[in-house]
């Protein structure tokens, strides 16, 4: 149990470690690489689930290949295994047998700091992964911020970021920044086929449209199964002021049963996403101010019910009442066709 953020049956990105697109994220670290001007610190940011961790490994391996004496295959192997004696992975640690624990703590990032300033173990450069930096906490940012600041020499730390707005400004100044964004359709295909390749054409393709160019999402859909509630969410946010107000009530019973499901977590990413897609269509319309205005409180207004609900456990089915209520609301005041 090394990833808190593992599905059942997908391989984690330190095994996978072949990810698709990001081309020019590839190539910029390779020419650096080559040049022998790897910077002390990489971020990889862009949204959840397109690979960034993936890349992040396979970057490790080339450059633990490149700089190091021992043959490809058996540096992928060690790779894949977290056991190659310089690289160090930093994620949210195991609480017990069954949860993790909510952040990265601090004396995580102490450790990594101890471990990599003793004697490396096998010639050629160290790299270490924070995977992702989001998780880190107060504590461990700054702690992390030092290591930053004084790194050990001939180390490389890759840092994944889904919401690189919300770190400290000091940690991104200290890294080359790359940005990554959703792959394609045919490509968010390609990842699905290589690791179920017994998906159905019309569920892969359904897959496919969902995910947005995020192989992640694709993959929580297909363990959904088709009788998911999700289905009719998806249903729902097509037109929501045209639905009878008993579907909306049956949908957040489904749906609220239990906040913690995969059906509940792939619905609060839908939520949010139409909600971002509605935002975005309203700042491109020309005279969409008010629609644009409503958007944001309903962006807002969303996040802070969620919030609430998780932090004093609500009711998740009257939370998502509440939403589709105001989701309702807000396509009536814009009087507009709604987005998706």
């Amino acid at each position: 149990m090394n990833d808190p953020d593992s599905l059942e049956g997908i391989p984690a990105p330190e095994v996978r470690q072949e990810s698709l697109g990001h081309e020019e994220a590839r190539d910029a670290v390779a020419a650096q690489l080559q040049a022998g001007r790897l910077p002390g610190a990489i971020m990889l940011h862009g949204p959840q689930g397109i690979g960034k961790a993936t890349l992040a490994f396979e970057l490790a391996a080339l450059i633990l290949t490149t700089t190091g004496d021992e043959a490809t295959g058996r540096v992928q192997e060690q790779v894949a295994a977290l056991s190659h004696p310089n690289l160090a992975v930093l994620r949210r640690r195991p609480k017990d047998s069954k949860s993790f624990y909510s952040a990265i703590r601090v004396e995580d990032v102490r450790e990594l700091r101890e471990s990599l300033h003793r004697t490396r173990g096998r010639v050629g450069h160290r790299i270490a992964i924070i995977d992702s930096i989001d998780d880190c906490n107060g504590p461990s940012a700054n702690a992390l911020l030092k290591t930053l600041e004084e790194p050990p020499s001939d180390t490389t730390f890759f840092l994944v970021s889904h919401r690189p707005g919300g770190l400290l400004p000091t940690i991104k100044s200290r890294c080359h920044v790359l940005a990554l964004r959703p792959i394609s359709i045919r490509q968010v295909a390609e990842v699905i086929t290589v690791t179920t390749p017994n998906v159905s054409p019309a569920l892969l393709e359904r897959a496919g449209d969902l995910a947005k160019g995020r192989p992640r999402r694709a993959f929580e859909m297909l363990a959904l199964g088709e009788e998911s509630p999700v289905g009719v969410l998806i249903e729902w946010l097509k037109h929501p002021g045209m639905h009878p107000i008993a579907a909306e009530i049956a949908l957040a019973d489904q749906l609220g049963k239990d906040p913690q499901s995969a059906d509940m977590s792939f619905a609060r990413e839908l939520l949010s996403d139409w909600i971002a897609a509605e935002m975005r269509q309203a700042a491109l319309e020309q005279g969409g101010r008010a629609r644009l205005a409503s958007a944001t409180d309903l962006w807002d207004k969303v996040h802070a019910l969620f919030e609430e609900a998780d932090s004093v456990n609500l009711d998740m089915k009257q939370t998502l009442i509440v939403i589709f209520d105001s989701i309702r609301a807000h396509c009536a005041l814009s009087a507009v066709p709604e987005p998706l």
